[in-house]
């Protein structure tokens, strides 16, 4: 395979992020999947939606993740009652100098946590829009780049409603990874039980090395390298192109299609996916196991789904039995 050996090399970089995963799995019971996506929008520089009931420990999964990363780390709990310039920065007087100066917000942290995100506004939600989108923001008139590495992980309450703001379309897409945590078996819970039991006698040792940015854009380049085969990207664009199709096997069930961003991101996390599993090139199951994450927040069911119950999970699903690799 031309190229697979620089691939190889290339992946070295990526055993401090291997670390950092194995940490955070330490305290992630029972979320061995999240860290694994967590992780793998790191390597791509996407975003993430976690949704789920309270006590899933989404909260604690993001904070578990900026303890391993040198960068800054910030928290924003949205409210309805939120502005922009909460996220974003504000001009403050300075009677010293007779003028103005900017007051950064919390989006300039290189790790950002907007907890339960559809309490915020839709102004607050356009601000974040630019932000994930391009990297930058708009305050007071002036354009500001933000850090890099950078990233927006969101949670958001799937049982509670009032008193919400629905996300857009056009900022969901610009979500790499949207997660749906469901709640644990008897199993799980005890052993959550144990280790919350346990850290409260005993404080849990901090990550052996906190990885820096320079660790961060190496890893991603190592991973640009992971080999994709021709047959694969025509795999993931016949399962993006299926969405649209009317004839399709989602024949009436589609209001609204994936774009091609939805395959840009596919290909992507396959991609991170491969390497984070020591794989120099990517693999059908790697677009499989992220193909409902990617794709379900970037299709919007029909009335007809609806009306039968399918979720946009169910359609991918449908689609996946229906469009093969090969």
């Amino acid at each position: 395979m031309d190229g697979s050996g620089d691939a190889a090399v290339g992946l070295a970089d990526l055993a401090p992020v291997a670390e950092l995963a194995a940490h955070m799995r330490q305290g992630l019971v029972g979320h061995e999947v999240l860290v694994e996506r967590l992780i793998t929008a790191l390597l791509v520089g996407g975003h993430v939606l976690i949704e789920g009931p309270p006590g899933l420990a989404k909260t604690r999964a993001v904070k578990r993740l900026a303890a391993g990363l040198a960068g800054s780390f910030a928290r924003v709990q949205c409210t309805p009652d939120l502005m922009p310039s909460d996220i974003t920065g504000t001009q403050v007087f300075r009677p010293d100098s007779g003028g103005f100066d900017f007051l950064p917000g919390p989006i300039f942290h290189e790790l950002v946590l907007v907890d339960e995100i559809n309490r915020a506004p839709p102004k607050v939600q356009s601000a974040l829009l630019e932000a994930m989108a391009e990297a930058q923001v708009t305050a007071s008139g002036t354009t500001r780049p933000l850090p890099d590495p950078f990233m927006v992980v969101a949670t958001q309450n799937s049982i509670e409603h009032e008193g919400t703001f629905p996300l857009p379309e056009a900022q969901l897409d610009r979500f790499l990874l949207h997660l749906d945590l469901a709640l644990p078996d008897a199993g799980t819970e005890r052993a959550i039980l144990d280790l919350v039991e346990g850290e409260a006698l005993t404080e849990p040792p901090p990550p052996a090395t906190r990885l820096p940015g320079t660790a961060i854009r190496a890893a991603r380049r190592a991973v640009a390298g992971v080999f994709l085969a021709p047959a694969l990207k025509d795999f993931i664009v016949r399962l993006v192109v299926a969405t649209r199709d009317p004839a399709g096997p989602l024949e009436g069930l589609v209001a609204h299609a994936v774009s091609p961003r939805g395959s840009l991101s596919l290909a992507a996390a396959a991609r991170a996916r491969a390497a984070l599993l020591g794989r120099d090139h990517a693999l059908p199951e790697d677009v499989e196991a992220l193909a409902a994450d990617v794709l379900s927040h970037r299709l919007i069911p029909g009335w007809r789904a609806t009306s039968e119950g399918l979720s946009s999970r169910a359609l991918i699903a449908r689609l996946l039995s229906h469009v093969r690799p090969w």
